[in-house]
Formats: C-alpha cells, sequence, structure tokens
C-alpha cells in the first residue's frame, strides 16, 4: 500500500511531477461577484450558546469535485504556517479553504473560557461547512496538529459529510502523546536543559520568556520543525507570534513539550474502527508524536492509509515537505478517481 506513496515522492522529487504545473484555466474562476471583490475571503457567522461570532476563510481555486478544509493546530493557532499549501495545491487544481478557527488571530476572539471545547470547535466546523457548500461528493478535511484531534472527533461525528479524511501529526490519545514526551523524546534534551525546564513547570512559571527560550532551543527545533530558529520560514514565526496563548494554555498546557490542559485525557483509540471514510495518516519519524503509534491508527481505521515521512517532524509540511506533499496529493488524487480504497483491510 505504501509502495505507491514512495513512488509520487520520488516521482515529485526527480522533477517528474513538478509541484508548479499549469492548473486548469477553469481553476481561476471565481464564482459569485463578492468572491471576485474579496480575493475569496470571508467572514462566517457562527452561533455558540454564548453568542454570535465570525470566523475568517478564504478560498483558493475552484474544483467542484475536490475542496480541502484546513485545520490549524494550537489550540488557538492561525492558519499561517499552512501557506506552503500555496507552493503545491494549485499546480494540481486542488481548491482548498485557509480557516482560522474562532478565538484565533484572523477570526473573532472572545474572552470566554466555556467556548473552549472539542464539541463547540466541532459544531463550528459543521456550520463553516454548510456556509461554504461542502458535501460528500468533494469535501476533503486536513488538520495538523489539534486540527488532526479536530479532524478525527469531527469525522466520529459527521462523517457522511466528508469524501475523505486527513490526519496530519496526530495521536489518538493525548496521555499516550504525553507518555512519548516524558519518557522517550525528555531523554533527548540535554540534561542540564531538562532540570531547568522541569523546575520552570513545577514552580508554575512556565509563562516566562525563559522556559519558551529553553523549550525552543532544546525541544522545538528537533520535534516541531528542524531547522535553526533563525531559519524557520515565515509563515511559521507568524504563526506563532498570532498564537492566542490563553486558549492554548487551556486546552494543550505551556508547550508541546506534552500536553497538560483540558486536552489531557482526550482518548479516541477505541473509536478509530468507527472513522469508515478513506483517510489518511501522516507518520513523521522526528515528531512530537509517536510514529509507531501514529502507524497503528492507520491499521485500526478500515479504509487508512499511512504516510512515512521519513525527515519529517511536527511540521513535516516544510522540513519533510516534498514527500508531504507527494503522499497527500497522491491520496487526494487516488480518493477522487475511485482508486482507493480499493477494498477492506481484512
Amino acid at each position: 500500500m505504501l509502495r505507491s506513496l514512495f513512488l509520487a515522492a520520488a516521482l515529485l522529487i526527480a522533477g517528474a511531477w513538478p509541484a508548479s504545473a499549469q492548473p486548469a484555466a477553469s481553476y481561476f474562476a471565481p464564482n459569485p461577484a463578492q468572491e471576485i471583490q474579496a480575493g475569496g475571503a470571508r467572514m462566517i457567522p457562527i452561533k455558540t450558546p454564548y453568542g454570535d461570532y465570525r470566523v475568517w476563510t478564504k478560498k483558493i481555486g475552484s474544483n467542484p469535485r475536490i475542496k480541502v478544509l484546513l485545520l490549524h493546530g494550537g489550540p488557538g493557532g492561525t492558519h499561517e504556517y499552512f501557506e506552503a499549501v500555496d507552493s503545491f495545491f494549485p499546480g494540481h487544481s486542488i481548491e482548498y479553504f485557509y480557516y482560522d478557527q474562532l478565538g484565533s488571530h484572523y477570526s473573532d476572539q472572545p474572552d470566554d473560557p466555556r467556548l473552549w471545547t472539542i464539541p463547540r470547535f466541532v459544531d463550528e466546523v459543521e456550520q463553516v461547512r454548510i456556509a461554504l457548500g461542502l458535501d460528500s461528493s468533494n469535501f476533503y478535511l486536513m488538520g495538523n496538529s489539534w486540527g488532526g484531534i479536530l479532524a478525527m472527533e469531527y469525522a466520529l461525528k459527521y462523517q457522511k459529510n466528508l469524501k475523505a479524511l486527513l490526519i496530519c501529526n496526530m495521536m489518538a490519545s493525548a496521555p499516550a502523546y504525553g507518555d512519548y514526551a516524558q519518557n522517550v523524546l525528555a531523554k533527548g534534551v540535554e540534561p542540564k536543559a531538562l532540570a531547568e525546564i522541569r523546575a520552570l513547570e513545577a514552580a508554575g512559571r512556565t509563562n516566562e520568556p525563559r522556559f519558551e527560550e529553553l523549550v525552543f532551543a532544546n525541544y522545538y527545533v528537533d520535534h516541531v520543525l528542524r531547522r535553526p530558529l533563525a531559519q524557520w520560514p515565515e509563515p511559521v514565526t507568524r504563526s506563532f507570534a498570532h498564537l492566542n496563548k490563553k486558549i492554548y494554555v487551556m486546552m494543550q498546557g505551556p508547550s508541546e513539550f506534552g500536553i497538560s490542559g483540558t486536552l489531557e485525557k482526550w482518548d479516541r483509540t477505541r473509536d478509530l474502527h468507527l472513522i469508515t471514510v478513506p483517510t489518511l495518516v501522516t507518520v513523521a519519524r522526528y515528531d512530537t508524536m509517536d510514529p509507531t503509534h501514529m502507524r497503528w491508527m492507520a491499521k485500526e481505521i478500515p479504509h487508512a492509509r499511512a504516510l512515512e515521512l521519513p525527515e519529517g517532524s511536527h511540521l513535516a509540511i516544510y522540513d519533510d515537505q516534498q514527500r508531504f506533499f507527494a503522499g497527500v496529493i497522491s491520496f487526494i488524487a487516488d480518493v477522487n478517481e475511485g482508486r482507493f480504497p480499493a477494498s477492506p483491510k481484512k
């Protein structure tokens, strides 16, 4: 099953499948006049139990058969680090939507902790889907990190509306994620730095610049994006700068070095078999997430494919970019053309 993915990656890397291929002319044809006026951007009204708000979306391209909604990480992150998609999806006539979830930089940012729950976010995604006119004939949901949690939760409630699901760089269990960070990845952190990180955590001083400095220098550059901080792509640094830390700390905890917020006990390992739509699970070797667990996820989901990213970390969209996009585009093409799934797993 993985052989076709590696072949696609090899073709793209070799230049036989150029990322800059010319899309069909119709791809550039916006639909309503308001879309032309706003360059595809729009604020979508969202109803919640605690008030009505608006979330920001932006449509790129036109393809009635393939529409990808991108769910960013965080929680409280932004769509901005997804902008590498611009270099790949248009060349394959894939229509896609950037989207800042409620509380994120381009959307309304209410200061109400009651809003930051998984069910409320899932309901928001469903309202966005309806507003954008996506349905089971064309709707591909692609989530990274926290966006992967949200994508799984959406599929478990609303998969009748999905064409396919892409779970990027996310495990199906927050406790397992925490165990992997503390018992496996922590062993690779320089002991003196690890001791200082632990001391700051124990003292509740994780909001201090020193904590962020230590975590970035000793963990993020190895497991979030494998480059020196000075070389991180501008969309990534911009997205970090716009992070809503109130939401992030409340739900995730103070860093990607494990999880300690309200998501701490989230676990869907027993429910993966209920996801029946075609699914891609990305497996990055150096991720903050356990690669073995993510391979297991692809086996548990009845119609799933694993995409191996041997050079990738949590943002494999950048540090194993060619393989990442070759695999994602190949999966979308296979689903669109009815080549995947060929038959149920035995």
